[in-house]
């Protein structure tokens, strides 16, 4: 061994420098392992925008779901000829052969005609009726294209519920918004492309699989969120762990599920991993989005927000902010719709209490969309499960049936006429004259409006390609814009 000066300089070099794990690459491994610099490409994003069928007249959509089933007949359908007959029995052409949630309340006598004890006007240019529970709503009719002889297959709350949402009366379909970030994806990086929001006294019947993704991959299934506090829990860092601590622990956790991911090729452990991403940028997106203060108090006034109180109005609000940040698909329940008659389900108290919930925000996020210039973009859709029917219930108060052959729904902005009344019903409102469409047509115009063709939007599953329409529906051409 010897000790001059040049064979000294050759050592460092060598050690320094040519050395396999010299301390120049244990240095950058380091600094790699900070920074993620050798990291795995990444994953394909699930919800990145995806182009649709053909060009869209809607980039996103709000649905506000009226869970139980308003009664188009104290509402929007106005029957000067059911106000003539209430209380005379009803003829048994109408109902013989048909089928009722209540067949009970129907045994002991021949049911009798109900009128409305609400009182209609016409309002705006179009000089559509609208009852004077929806006093603010009468305020922007003329933007609103209603639908007065929708239909449906489903008599009872849950399975009706899933057959609008999901085009099936047996869980297990993915839901509307499912399919549709399946099918274009979402514009929003640091927001669910699919949000739930849910106000009234309890939560719809049907429960979460009416927002679930199905046979789908769970990356497209709805996220709901809270209407006080934090809008998902456990979604901030507990006391003690920095950004930095939890970014290291979900690149762990991360890699650990790619490992996985390259041995069983599932999908969904992808969705895991981009569920962790989500979360994380999530962390300081969602409480900054929820925050309401942020918006002027005129805002919240229209609205009709109260602060710290969990409403309706909070969830329009909410929902204009979620299509803001790009979210695709937003859906709001709102229950209690279920006026059958008895305590607080009658067409009186009850009914007044629950328009008092909705008429406000419902006008203000009309204005508001359109003020901002979202209207044109943005599809709103209000309606229930089914209608209610032109008889009146036997029971302690006033209330009316579940009725599947005829209903009202209506639907603004997103490539919609404004100002729009399709179809009627016969003079008692017990059926279709014209214009009659079926919730799978409505599926499908949903689905149209986004650039997408339902009959071309499938998953194979278990052998079988699978559509949200299943095997019917049909655009409804005569309100497109």
């Amino acid at each position: 061994m010897t000790n001059d000066a040049d064979t000294l300089r050759k050592t460092r070099r060598h050690f320094f420098g040519r050395c396999a794990v010299g301390l120049g690459k244990v240095a950058l491994a380091s600094l790699a392992a900070e920074s993620r610099l050798w990291a795995a490409p990444p994953l394909p994003d699930p919800l990145a925008p995806k182009p649709p069928h053909f060009p869209p007249k809607a980039k996103a959509v709000i649905y506000l779901f009226m869970a139980g089933g308003p009664s188009q007949l104290d509402l929007f359908d106005y029957k000067p000829r059911l106000q003539e007959l209430s209380g005379k029995p009803v003829p048994d052409s109408f109902i013989k052969g048909k089928r009722f949630a209540f067949m009970d309340s129907f045994s002991k006598e021949v049911p009798r005609l109900l009128g409305t004890h609400r009182s209609f006007k016409r309002y705006g240019q179009t000089g559509t009726f609208v009852s004077a529970q929806f006093p603010h709503l009468a305020g922007v009719v003329d933007e609103l294209a209603f639908l007065y002889a929708t239909t449906t297959d489903v008599f009872n709350h849950a399975p009706a519920k899933l057959f609008c949402n999901t085009g099936s009366a047996q869980s297990g379909r993915p839901s509307m918004g499912s399919w549709v970030t399946y099918g274009i994806g979402s514009e929003a990086r640091d927001l669910p492309g699919f949000v739930v929001l849910q106000s009234g006294p309890r939560g719809p019947r049907g429960g979460a699989p009416l927002w679930g993704s199905g046979f789908l991959p769970t990356s497209y299934q709805g996220v709901p969120f809270r209407n006080v506090g934090e809008p998902i829990l456990d979604l901030a860092n507990p006391p003690g762990i920095s950004a930095s601590r939890q970014r290291q622990a979900i690149n762990a956790v991360s890699d650990l599920n790619r490992v996985r991911l390259e041995q069983c090729g599932d999908p969904e452990i992808a969705t895991r991993i981009a569920a962790y991403e989500m979360a994380y940028r999530m962390q300081s997106s969602a409480p900054a989005l929820t925050d309401l203060e942020r918006e002027s108090a005129q805002t919240r006034a229209a609205y009709g927000v109260e602060p710290g109180k969990p409403s309706f109005a909070r969830n329009c609000l909410l929902a204009r902010r979620l299509v803001e940040g790009g979210t695709r698909f937003v859906q709001l329940y709102h229950t209690d719709w279920d006026h059958h008659g008895g305590a607080g389900q009658d067409l009186e108290g009850g009914l007044d209490r629950v328009c008092r919930d909705v008429d406000q925000p419902m006008a203000a996020l009309i204005r508001d969309l359109k003020q901002r210039g979202l209207l044109d973009s943005t599809l709103v859709v209000w309606g229930g499960e089914f209608g209610r029917t032109p008889m009146g219930e036997i029971r302690e108060t006033t209330g009316r049936n579940h009725h599947i052959d005829a209903g009202t729904m209506w639907m603004a902005g997103g490539g919609v006429k404004a100002g729009v009344r399709h179809g009627s019903t016969d003079e008692l409102g017990f059926g279709a004259v014209d214009g009659k469409v079926h919730m799978h047509d409505v599926q499908a115009t949903i689905l149209a409006l986004l650039g997408l063709d339902h009959q071309r939007l499938t998953f194979r599953f278990q052998g079988r390609d699978f559509r949200l329409t299943d095997v019917r529906g049909e655009v409804i051409r005569a309100i497109l814009a």
